[in-house]
């Protein structure tokens, strides 16, 4: 889930959206009602139900895995409601399609083997584009491990480096990132990228990766002075930096890097849901809604024009 790999240079323009996150997070948690309960509404009123397979139109229901711990795209707010980016899209989404988009919890690297065994219909979880997800590849192997997804493009993320306020451990780079601690969530572009960095480090010097289930207990190891250093999506570390101890625990340092597209996952095969949810993602976009929601959560930067199918690299 984190973006969740060529390497590109982010746009330096987006680091302008980390204190319109901040006042996102800080402000809005109020007004957003639990999306697993608020994303229905009567199909006569949703215009592109029809798309829908008939077994999901019948249930009304379409279930998406998603790692609910990663802020401000996907959370619990105090009341225990999922709220957050993903949510707020996915709600406006279920109201095109006529359905509620019924978010369920799970770790960010079993969601599409969850889409496999059809525990879920859907993964929407921060969850970045890759022709190795597309394909079943693993990453690292380059190994066929499953039959592979296919992706709704819906946002635009980076991935960045952040750091103890006031101390940036002389890092600014991925490159000085050798011969320190990392922490990152398992299973995303952040530890694929430490990895890969972690193989060019000279002199025996390597990186120590630290992987959890998820980005908060990766936060927690870095807020706790177990390593040098945490890496997650641009808006998470965002969020993290403004708001983790009021915004004296973090800062972000140096530029986002693998700027690609989020992808809202569904299983090979399923091409009838796959063009349902690309068709009610151009809708919202096309209506305003989608930069509505875009603009209430500060991260305008990353929106995208189109509903692209697997338009990742």
């Amino acid at each position: 889930m984190t973006a969740r790999t060529t390497r590109r240079p982010a746009a330096k323009s987006r680091i302008a959206a980390v204190g319109a996150i901040a006042v996102a997070g800080t402000m809005l948690l109020a007004a957003c009602g639990d999306q697993t309960k608020n994303g229905s509404t009567n199909n006569s009123s949703a215009p592109l139900s029809g798309l829908l397979p008939k077994e999901i139109r019948d249930k009304g229901v379409i279930k998406v895995g998603s790692d609910i711990a990663y802020p401000p795209v996907e959370f619990k707010d105090k009341s225990g409601n999922t709220v957050g980016i993903d949510p707020d899209i996915a709600a406006a989404i279920g109201k095109q399609l006529g359905v509620t988009l019924q978010f369920q919890n799970g770790t960010f690297d079993t969601l599409i083997t969850g889409l496999r065994s059809k525990r879920y219909d859907l993964a929407m979880s921060s969850m970045t584009d890759t022709k190795d997800r597309q394909q079943g590849v693993d990453s690292e192997t380059k190994k066929k491990v499953g039959e592979g997804v296919d992706f709704v493009d819906y946002f635009t993320a980076g991935v960045s480096i952040y750091t103890p306020k006031g101390d940036d451990r002389g890092i600014k780079t991925w490159a000085d990132l050798c011969g320190k601690k990392i922490a990152v969530q398992r299973g995303t572009v952040s530890h694929n990228l430490a990895k890969a960095e972690s193989k060019k480090c000279t002199g025996g010097e390597k990186i120590a990766i630290e992987t959890f289930d998820n980005d908060l207990e990766a936060q927690t190891r870095l807020r706790s002075g177990g390593v040098d250093a945490g890496s997650s999506d641009f808006p998470v570390a965002a969020y993290a930096v403004k708001t983790s101890g009021g915004g004296k625990d973090f800062q972000i340092v140096g530029e986002q890097v693998e700027a690609a597209p989020y992808g809202i996952a569904v299983a090979k095969g399923n091409d009838q849901l796959t063009k349902a949810i690309q068709a009610a993602l151009e809708a919202i976009i096309k209506n305003g809604e989608y930069n509505k929601i875009i603009s209430k959560w500060g991260v305008e930067a990353g929106a995208v024009t189109e509903a692209e199918l697997n338009g990742g690299s």
